[in-house]
């Protein structure tokens, strides 16, 4: 169940003072991106980092890593067990969200971690994560509409709800490209708190970050991810101006092309699974605004190669059906619905049931064909590479759906 606030987070922490200091990130879209790019540079930098993200990828302690390697997972049970003995002695009766919270804040802590990057977990001001009283800088990555049910009904709702993690005295970086009404409403909320805030832009790269935008030129990359990483670098400076004075950003920047985010725009090989040699494209997108960009990286980089493309995809029930899919899914494409598992420690989540997805499908003009596949995934991937022919095929709609990907190639190596 889904209880925000952070009286029992509070509870459970205040025991253990935290030891680090934090960069904290929020936004609806590219929060991920810009937790992996900055705990790489900071691990690469010789700054002992701790990252902690949501959801996990195959196993619940994967969303925590030190110095860029998931921790062990003899440590999270152990410090994962203390937590929970806790909770119940104090009778706190915190969620599984706020558990894991603070068991990573206290990982964190006893590996000795210098700087934490915690990406929110759902909005920003009653998340878990916002217990965090010693914040180096923070960032607003893209808001959009999502969780609409917890958050609000609009964007401006939606947005004084992330715009809570923003403190008096630390500064913080805005994603640009958010949509006027947002822009504004997080203005309104810096100006009363009198922070500094430093709005990141690609099109301001040579003037902000001139060795950023070198980078740019050399690179291949889609629009978003030169935002994500222009936010995450603004941060990084703000960062270690405060650790470490006088520090050369600039020297880090050439590794940021060595960052992988598994899920989005990830290629995949999938011959374990099905006899295929081509790689097949995993993406998490899960919301319109994030569905826009992996359609806009799709008929840029993958329809031209072919015309069509065949998906396989799932989603979590309550979501924009219509609003994720329609703006992805072509005439002429072929489509599997399909369900993702159980997702452990997150009892509350659920697929949509792949015949009512499939339903949505079959609304969009022209599809070549439609199936459904209740349960095991494996049956709709098989089906998706017998009808693919060797042309592209797309896995996307849910994170979760990723993350079965990514453990049934685990289990078949």
């Amino acid at each position: 169940m889904i209880d925000l606030g952070l009286a029992r987070v509070s509870r459970l922490v205040q025991q253990t003072p935290l030891t680090w200091k934090a960069i904290h990130i929020a936004g609806t879209n590219g929060k991920g991106s810009i937790s992996a790019y900055l705990s790489h540079l900071l691990s690469t930098d010789g700054v002992r980092c701790g990252r902690f993200t949501s959801p996990h990828l195959i196993d619940r302690w994967d969303c925590i890593t030190i110095d860029e390697r998931v921790v062990q997972k003899s440590l999270f049970h152990q410090i994962e067990d203390q937590i929970k003995q806790r909770d119940q002695k104090l009778g706190i009766g915190a969620s599984e969200f706020e558990l894991l919270t603070a068991t990573a804040f206290e990982i964190f802590n006893h590996e000795q971690v210098e700087i934490g990057v915690v990406e929110v977990g759902m909005g920003g001001r009653l998340d878990a994560t916002n217990i965090l009283n010693n914040v180096l800088v923070s960032v607003i990555a893209k808001i959009g509409l999502d969780h609409q049910a917890f958050l609000g009904s609009t964007i401006v709702e939606i947005t004084g709800e992330k715009a809570g993690i923003l403190k008096p005295g630390v500064p913080c970086v805005i994603d640009s490209s958010n949509e006027r009404a947002v822009l504004e409403t997080l203005s309104k909320r810096i100006q009363e708190l009198g922070i500094e805030a430093t709005y990141a832009s690609p099109e301001n790269v040579e003037e902000q970050l001139p060795a950023l935008g070198r980078l740019f030129r050399k690179l291949d990359l889609e629009p978003h991810q030169k935002q994500n990483m222009c936010s995450a670098v603004l941060a990084l400076r703000q960062a270690l101006s405060k650790i470490r004075p006088g520090h050369d950003v600039d020297a880090l920047l050439p590794h940021l092309a060595d960052v992988k985010w598994p899920g989005r725009l990830e290629e995949v090989s999938l011959q374990p699974l099905i006899p295929r040699e081509e790689p097949i494209l995993l993406d998490g997108a899960h919301n319109p605004q994030s569905a826009d960009v992996l359609g806009k990286y799709v008929d840029r980089k993958l329809r031209p190669l072919s015309g069509s493309v065949t998906w396989v995809i799932a989603a979590s029930s309550g979501k924009d059906l219509a609003g994720v899919f329609r703006s992805i899914i072509r005439p002429g494409d072929k489509v599997a619905t399909a369900e993702f598992g159980p997702v452990d420690g997150m009892p509350w989540v659920a697929p949509t049931n792949a015949a009512e997805l499939a339903d949505t499908v079959r609304s969009i003009p022209d599809i070549n064909q439609v199936e459904s596949f209740e349960g095991d995934l494996l049956p709709a991937i098989k089906w998706a590479n017998d009808v693919a022919n060797g042309q592209p095929i797309v896995i996307a709609g849910s994170l979760y759906l990723i993350s079965d990907v990514h453990r049934l190639l685990r289990d078949a190596s």
